[in-house]
């Protein structure tokens, strides 16, 4: 069968001694202005330290040249450890009152795996391999055989290379299908391949509880390829899509277009699925490359061997029906098989390649940054305030008439708010001084 590599890298962090060193490093004192005073037996002693600071200084400058040829000869001496790092066990030994007998066998040889394909499991990022007999107490026995990937993308691969028109979709781990008492599912890089000698109503739920215990990777290695979902819906045929990440397996699977005019070395992956038409069924090929630009010069490859005499080193396509061609962004799609003409374009045409563009640079027109904002604001702040003026004014002249009505008059005072009395305090200053408060006229 097949599995993953899963490599833990582990980097050397170097030791910041030589920061703490360079910190503690005291600072020489301050020599006295006067050049005649380094003569003293001060400025002797002043020289001889400042000559020591100097020489402390140019071993730790050594050092820190050295720092990182020697970090280097660490990350050197680390990395067969971090290549050899254990990996976490693929199957358990107990799930859903299975248990597991004798040992399980492992192995990173994709040959024990899968003895007729080894060489495809090896496309997909095949890294180890493990299997095992588990038994319930009433007798019955399953065998499991489990392999890992690089990442999620190599078992899905792998899981629509073996998955067959014919088999049952399940809901199990990430995908899965069923055919009699086999089940074969994948859970992020790990494919599963289960044999039961005898079904039964929880077998399903039983392997569900395998998926939960199955580990998975990290980080990316968990996405999926999107290109297989840019396969059209309409008249394709379930359970025939197979993605495909290298020659071996797309000779396999018996693609109308050789493995050389794909080139998996430009960064090729492919998807094939298979579609109903009026006179049989034909194959849908899309091809994704790193850029359009590439794209164009393989389509173009393509087209040549297509047509009568195809470019020197490259080799026809496999003639069989209609055959028709197209691109769209870095994806080149072919349909090929048993359609008409119109059958074909029509299914070329439900092939869309829409980018997906992400603005990651601020635009600074947020509601921080927006002057229309802070103005508005403004007004808000300054209504808010007039309102708050008018309501308590309204309120204290309120409760001033209430206070009138309500009081007695004999406790109610003439003077009701505070005053300076300054016109009284004028007056009685100038009455003190003999002025008259009379304007004079003028003699």
């Amino acid at each position: 069968m097949w599995a993953m590599r899963l490599s833990d890298k582990l980097r050397a962090t170097p030791a910041g001694t030589l920061l703490r060193l360079a910190g503690q490093a005291r600072t020489p004192g301050k020599l006295s202005s006067p050049i005649c005073s380094l003569m003293g037996s001060e400025g002797v002693f002043l020289l001889m330290n400042l000559r020591r600071a100097n020489s402390f200084l140019l071993l730790i400058f050594f050092f820190a040249a050295m720092g990182p040829t020697a970090s280097a000869q660490a990350t050197a001496a680390n990395a067969p450890a971090a290549k050899n790092a254990p990996q976490a066990a693929i199957l358990p030994q107990t799930f859903g009152g299975w248990q597991l007998q004798g040992a399980l066998q492992t192995s990173s040889d994709p040959a024990t795996a899968d003895p007729t394909n080894p060489a495809v499991l090896k496309e997909y990022g095949f890294t180890d391999f493990a299997g095992g007999s588990y038994t319930q107490e009433d007798g019955r026995k399953l065998t499991v055989r489990a392999a890992r990937f690089a990442d999620a993308s190599g078992a899905y691969g792998a899981f629509t290379f073996y998955k067959q028109p014919e088999m049952l979709n399940e809901k199990i781990g990430d995908q899965a299908s069923s055919l009699n008492n086999r089940v074969l599912f994948y859970r992020g890089s790990v494919l599963v391949d289960a044999v039961f000698d005898k079904l039964s109503a929880m077998s399903a739920a039983e392997l569900r509880e395998l998926a939960s215990d199955v580990p998975l990777p990290q980080g990316s290695a968990r996405n999926l390829p999107a290109l297989p979902t840019l396969l059209p819906k309409q008249d394709y045929i379930r359970n025939t899509a197979k993605y495909v990440m290298g020659p071996t397996t797309l000779d396999k699977l018996g693609s109308p277009l050789p493995a050389d005019l794909v080139d998996f070395n430009a960064g090729a992956e492919v998807v094939l699925g298979t579609y109903r038409g009026s006179g049989g069924e034909g194959t849908l090929v899309l091809i994704s490359y790193p850029t359009p630009q590439i794209a164009g010069d393989h389509l173009k490859k393509i087209e040549s061997a297509h047509s009568a005499a195809p470019a020197s080193g490259t080799s026809p396509v496999v003639e069989v029906g209609t055959f028709g061609q197209k691109r769209t962004g870095p994806i080149v799609a072919v349909a090929a098989g048993l359609l008409s003409e119109s059958e074909a374009k029509s299914l070329l045409g439900r092939v869309n390649y829409n980018a997906d563009v992400t603005w990651n640079e601020n635009t600074f027109f947020d509601k921080k940054n927006n002057v229309a904002n802070l103005l508005w604001n403004v007004v808000l702040l300054c209504g808010a305030l007039m309102g708050i003026t008018l309501v308590a004014g309204f309120a204290f002249g309120g409760a001033k008439l209430a206070l009138k009505r309500l009081l007695p008059e004999e406790e109610q005072t003439e003077e009701e708010f505070i005053s300076l009395n300054l016109d009284e305090a004028v007056a009685k200053a100038q009455a003190g001084m003999g002025v008259s408060t009379q304007s004079r006229k003028p003699v």
